[in-house]
């Protein structure tokens, strides 16, 4: 395992309609390239065939020490849940839970989530016209609004972006496209994974909320 609490760095969600190859050898690519933590959606997919790629994306991150996020609340035997923001509240019970979020109301309904992404920081080709983007200024104040640890989201391409995002304060970077659409996975997520590293030792982000409780404190 990574070892850290939450998801960090640069986090890979996964889109296979969007990959150019088969979905685990980009998943492969972008872990020898750095990344440590895959959130699996494939929504579309049944829960036979949704349990049997996590299986597959276990195996490959467990070598490298990853985790996985599963997208819903069924966690499918990973390492965590990713939830909506319409819900289920009060999330489930799960080892770590995260969500997502885009303003400030969605952040004060959080209870016992552990992390949470704010989206969209950038315009993104994966979901165009979604949002207004927040952009680094607005990722910034509800960074400083989150109890949680917060991963930035959305139309983020570039080591810059990245840089950006990690200086107001983001725990990492949540990447799809970027590596998804890669010729070369594994050199993009090593780029931006560098990225994300020099701006965490220059002190960008260091900033972080309290934790919130243990649930055995809850």
């Amino acid at each position: 395992m990574s070892g850290d609490a939450v998801p960090s760095g640069v986090v890979l969600l996964t889109d296979r309609w969007q990959a150019r190859r088969p979905l685990t050898a980009v998943v492969a690519a972008a872990v020898a390239g750095g990344v440590r933590w895959v959130v699996l959606r494939e929504k579309d997919l049944s829960r036979a065939e949704r349990a049997a790629l996590a299986a597959e994306l276990r195996a490959i991150l467990a070598d490298a020490g990853g985790r996985l996020i599963v997208a819903g609340p069924d966690p499918l035997d990973g390492d965590a849940v990713h939830l909506p923001a319409a819900g289920p509240y009060p999330p489930p019970a799960a080892g770590l839970v995260g969500r997502s979020c885009h303003d400030a109301a969605e952040l004060a309904r959080l209870t016992t989530e552990d992390y949470v992404t704010l989206s969209p920081v950038f315009p993104t080709r994966t979901k165009p016209g979604y949002g207004p983007a927040l952009h680094p200024a607005g990722l910034r104040e509800l960074i400083a609004a989150s109890r949680v640890p917060v991963l930035a989201l959305g139309g983020i391409e570039t080591a810059e972006q990245v840089r950006e995002c990690v200086e107001v304060g983001a725990a990492g970077a949540a990447v799809l496209g970027a590596i998804m659409r890669a010729e070369d996975p594994t050199a993009v997520a090593a780029t931006l994974t560098a990225a994300q590293e020099a701006a965490g030792r220059a002190g960008h982000g260091a900033a972080r909320p309290a934790p919130t409780p243990t649930r055995e404190a809850r």
